[in-house]
C-alpha cells in the first residue's frame, strides 16, 4: 500500500486508507455470509477512518444496510445515502426521537420502555415506525431480556420490527461454550418473531463453525483489516497504513535514560530517533518502552525498532541502533502500521486490542484515501 502522492514536509504523521481493500473485505464477508445479507458497522466514525469515505466505498461494493452508534452518526450516514438502511445501535436516547424520524433512522430498541416510546412517537407522526429489537443474550450491557420476549412481541405490534438482533460475547473464541448458549437463547426468543429477520453475527461470528448467520450479519472490525480469527491467519486485507516522520535524531551513551520519569535506560551506546506523533494522535501510552516490558515497534528501513521511554503527547522515541544508519535522518517516514506491523500486532505490544488502536487514530494525521 502506498500513498497516491508524497506527503507534504509539514505532515509529521500520514494515515493511508485503502478503500479498495475495505470493499474487498466486505465482499469476502458477504460471500461467507451468503445467503444472509451482509451489513456493515461504521460506528465510531467508521472505526476511526471517517464515516463518509468508508460508507461510500461500502455502498459501491454493494452494501445496503449500515449500523452506527448514535443519531448524530446516523444523520451523517443519511447525508451520504438517502436509500441505505441505517440502524442506530444506541437505541432511542431520551429526546432523540425527532431527529431519528427526520433522518429516517431505525433505532435498535433495547428495552420495553424504548419500544413503548417509539410506538408513541409513531402514533404522533401518524404511522408506524421501523426499528430493530435488540436482545441481551449474555453481554449484560444493553438490550431486552430474553424473558421479556413475549411482552416485547406484543408491544412491537405498535411499530414495524424490521430486525431482531443480539450480540456475541466470545465469538472470537470458537471453542467457547458461550457461543452455543447464545445461539440457543436467540433461537428461543426469536420464535416470538417468526416473520422478522434475525441477526447475531459480528465479524468473528461469521467464521464460527456453526455458521449462525441467520438473515443478516454485522461485521465491523474485519472490514477494516482486523483479524476476526485470532490464533489463525488473518483472512482480511490490510486497510490502514500509518507512517510517522522522524523529527530528530541523537546518540546517547550507556546509562542515559529516555523520556518522562526515566522509565528506559540504555544498556549500550544507542542511536535514537524521535517521531512526530504521540498519545494525542492515538499512540497508546501503554506502548511505551521500559525495563522488562514488551514495547511497540516501528519499521525503519526494514528493521523493527522498539519504542523506548514513555510515549508523550506529541512524540515517540525509537531505539534505531540496529537499523541502517543512512536511513535515519530528519524527515524520513517510518511505518507504525502497515505490511510488517499489523493492527493486531501493534495492539498486542500495547496491551490493548486492535479496535482501540483503530478508533483512536488521531485527527492530526494527514489522510490519504486510495481507491476513492
Amino acid at each position: 500500500m502506498s500513498a497516491t502522492h508524497p506527503p507534504e514536509p509539514a505532515e509529521t504523521g500520514v494515515l493511508t486508507i485503502d478503500l479498495t481493500a475495505l470493499a474487498a473485505n466486505w465482499r469476502l464477508l458477504a460471500a461467507r455470509s451468503s445467503p444472509a445479507e451482509c451489513a456493515a458497522v461504521i460506528k465510531a466514525n467508521g472505526y476511526g477512518l471517517w464515516l463518509e469515505p468508508v460508507m461510500r466505498a461500502l455502498l459501491g461494493a454493494g452494501c445496503k444496510s449500515f449500523f452506527v452508534a448514535d443519531a448524530i452518526e446516523g444523520e451523517r450516514a443519511r447525508a451520504v445515502s438517502g436509500e441505505a438502511v441505517v440502524y442506530v445501535l444506541d437505541g432511542l436516547a431520551p429526546g432523540a426521537g425527532v431527529r431519528l424520524v427526520a433522518a429516517n433512522l431505525r433505532p435498535a430498541l433495547g428495552s420495553l420502555d424504548e419500544i413503548a416510546e417509539w410506538g408513541r412517537i409513531g402514533r404522533a407522526s401518524g404511522r408506524k415506525l421501523a426499528a430493530a429489537l435488540h436482545f441481551d443474550t449474555g453481554m449484560n450491557r444493553f438490550g431486552i431480556a430474553p424473558r421479556d420476549a413475549a411482552q416485547a412481541a406484543a408491544q412491537a405490534e405498535e411499530i414495524v420490527a424490521t430486525l431482531v438482533m443480539s450480540h456475541f460475547v466470545s465469538s472470537q473464541l470458537p471453542d467457547s461454550t458461550r457461543n452455543a448458549a447464545q445461539i440457543d437463547a436467540f433461537a428461543a426468543l426469536a420464535a416470538h418473531f417468526l416473520s422478522v429477520p434475525g441477526s447475531l453475527c459480528n465479524s468473528s461470528g461469521i467464521f464460527l463453525p456453526a455458521r449462525p448467520h441467520l438473515d443478516l450479519t454485522r461485521p465491523g472490525y474485519a472490514l477494516y483489516g482486523g483479524n476476526p480469527t485470532p490464533g489463525a491467519a488473518n483472512p482480511m486485507r490490510p486497510v490502514v497504513r500509518l507512517e510517522a516522520r522522524i523529527v530528530a535524531t541523537r546518540a546517547i551513551e550507556a546509562g542515559e535514560s529516555v523520556g518522562y520519569d526515566a522509565t528506559w535506560t540504555a544498556g549500550r551506546a544507542s542511536r535514537l530517533a524521535t517521531l512526530g506523533l504521540g498519545y494525542a494522535d492515538g499512540a497508546p501510552i501503554s506502548a511505551s518502552g521500559g525495563a522488562g516490558k514488551l514495547a511497540a515497534e516501528a519499521v525503519v528501513a526494514g528493521v523493527r525498532c522498539p519504542f523506548v521511554g514513555r510515549v508523550s503527547m506529541d512524540f515517540v522515541v525509537l531505539d534505531v541502533t540496529d537499523a541502517p544508519q543512512d536511513a535515519i535522518r530528519r524527515g524520513a517516514l517510518v511505518e507504525l502500521i502497515g505490511d510488517t506491523i499489523g493492527i493486531d500486532d501493534l495492539a498486542a505490544r500495547s496491551g490493548t486490542i486492535g479496535y482501540e488502536i483503530l478508533t483512536r487514530l488521531g485527527a492530526r494525521y494527514a489522510r490519504r484515501y486510495l481507491g476513492a
